[in-house]
Formats: C-alpha cells, structure tokens, sequence
C-alpha cells in the first residue's frame, strides 16, 4: 500500500505555474512579488495543505535539530510537567528535542499550535486533547508518516495511538475503599465540562463500585469543579446538603487540593477522602491524603516510545494502552463515619 507524502515547495509551484523560488519569496515575504501571484500561491498552499518547511530552514542556517512537539491543556499542572519529563526520559537518547505548548483548555489554539509543530517539521506529535478538539484535520499528515500519540485522553475523529491511565478502574478503587470503611454516602467531586474523557470513566468507575455495593446513585452527590476553587466550592455545597456524605472521592488532583482547602478552612475532620492522581506533599497533611495514583512518567515514556517505533517503521494498527493506578492508603480515606 502506497504511503502519502507530505506537499512539497515544488507541488506549490507546479499548481501555481512559477518556479519554487517564487513561492519561497512569498511564504518568507523576501523580494517583489506581484500581488495576484501571491494570492495564488497562498490559495495553492490551503488548497494542498502545505507547511512551510521550518527545519530545513534551520538546517541552512547551520542547526539540524529535530523534535517532538508535545500540545498539553494546562502548563501550570504538575501531572503534564511529569509527563514531560517520562517523554524527555526516552527521546533524549535520539536526539531530539522536546516542543511543550499549551492549548489553554482551547480547541482552535491547539489546532493552531499542531499547525506550527508541524511547520517546523516535528518527527513526531503527542497531544493531550481538549474537549472540543476534532483532529480528523492531520489525517493526511497522519496518512503521510507523521506519528500521532494521544495523551491522557483519546483524540476524536483521526485513528491514532492513545496512552491512558487506567481511569475507570482507578475511580472504582478508590470509591469501593470508601465503601470499605464503612462509608454509604459519597460525594464526587470531578471535573467541569462533564465532557472532559477522564471525569467521564471516573464517574463510571465510582457508580460501578456504588452498584456493587447496593448503593444508590444520588446525582446530588455529583459536582464538579474545573481548578482548585471551583472544586472547593463544589465541596462546601456537598457539605452543606441536608443529608451529606461522610466521604468525598475526588477525581484529579486539582479536585482533591480544593476538597482538602475547603475540609482545613470549615475545620472538618470526620469527612474521609481519596483523590485521583497524587499531590506534592501529600504525605505531609494531617491525615496524610489518600490516593489513587497514576504514573505520569511511565505515561509519558510509553507515549514516546510508541512514536518512536513509528518512526522506525511500525505500521501496526493504531492502539490504545492503559497505563495501571494504584490506590495508596494513607489516612484519609481510612477515616471511618461518626
């Protein structure tokens, strides 16, 4: 089966009828171009979807460089920086460099930040999508050899590899620890849009361990918060129902630092917790938080090395891997109800 290149300069020019100098000079906006010849050639460049060569641009002027372009939602999130490191942890040895953008949770500013990885010429992109993100456009440069590895949530509408955590299963566990020790009434605390993948199969393992367990779903239960103030705030209103829960499952980390601001500020202590996704000194609180803890590292590793093997010649069908949580007991989850 025949692989699909990627347009070329000279693909641009053999439509437009000019020499590839010319359209050089309008892409870089070097040297006199008449007005209609450059319109031409821009509708040329949309029409076959070419990207301006960036690294051999680069190449000329002495660098020779290349990359990985990496697209996450939040910068300031702990969990994408270790990520980053677990993919640094496995492209170094090749040589390559490691691009980090932030889509800012917005679909249009990840397509444009894909467009400017792919500009440069990137060997591979890893993306953890937003929401609302469709990414069927790289399918022609998915279809010309470039490597597509989707991030903590799968991608819609282009076949392409996934790395997951193992979110259902992790929010069963934690949920069903709660239920262990004694607790009938649950709030979850996730994640705001409900459309987000990851409070999606969090949600589906929680309400699994509750039907295990003869428990009722209460959509009372449920709230959701998308930062640490949101999610504080989702907790005080659990609190304050007028049949509240006795334990919170919260479903990512953000979630779980707003439950444990809101549990310190109201002075609650009898309200047991177990968060998704571990926190920076989380051993250190009293009661030390219990979570269920993802491998952002081995994530991340995973994700770069399944690029890689695409790089040297893997044409598998695309997959998804779940990457195993563990629950870690350290206290507060372990608090029984008064």
């Amino acid at each position: 089966m025949s692989v699909a290149r990627r347009p070329t300069l000279s693909d641009v020019a053999q439509q437009v009828g000019v020499s590839a100098k010319t359209v050089s000079r309008v892409l870089n906006g070097e040297g006199p171009v008449a007005a209609e010849t450059r319109e031409r050639v821009m509708e040329a460049v949309q029409r076959l979807g070419f990207r301006p060569n960036l690294m051999a641009r680069h190449m000329r002027l002495g660098k020779s460089d290349t990359a990985i372009g990496l697209i996450v939602p939040d910068m300031s999130n702990p969990f994408f920086a270790t990520v980053a490191s677990g993919i640094e942890s496995v492209t170094h040895g090749r040589g390559l460099t490691l691009l980090v953008g932030s889509s800012a949770q917005d679909a249009e500013r990840e397509r444009s930040l894909v467009g400017t990885f792919l500009a440069r010429r990137v060997s591979a992109l890893l993306v953890a999508p937003t929401v609302k993100a469709d990414h069927g456009y790289l399918k022609a440069d998915r279809s010309a050899g470039l490597p597509v590895v989707f991030l903590d949530r799968p991608g819609t509408g282009l076949a392409a590899d996934s790395v997951l955590s193992s979110n259902r299963r992790g929010g069963h566990e934690g949920t069903a620890h709660l239920i262990m020790h004694g607790h009938r009434r649950i709030g979850f605390v996730g994640d705001a849009p409900t459309a987000v993948y990851t409070r999606r199969m969090r949600l589906r393992g929680y309400r699994d361990a509750l039907a295990e367990a003869g428990l009722p779903y209460d959509k009372a239960l449920v709230l959701g918060g998308h930062d640490v103030r949101s999610a504080a705030g989702a907790t005080e209103r659990l609190l304050k129902l007028a049949d509240p829960p006795t334990a919170l499952f919260a479903a990512n980390n953000f979630a779980s630092m707003g439950a444990l601001a809101c549990l310190a500020r109201t002075g609650r202590k009898d309200v047991a917790l177990v968060g998704f996704d571990d926190i920076p000194l989380a051993e250190l609180l009293e009661p030390a938080l219990t979570v269920v803890a993802q491998d952002p590292a081995a994530m991340g590793a995973t994700a770069a090395t399944i690029a890689l093997a695409r790089l040297d010649g893997d044409r598998t069908r695309a997959r998804s891997t779940e990457i195993p949580t563990r629950l870690i007991p350290r206290g507060s989850g372990e608090l029984r109800p008064r």
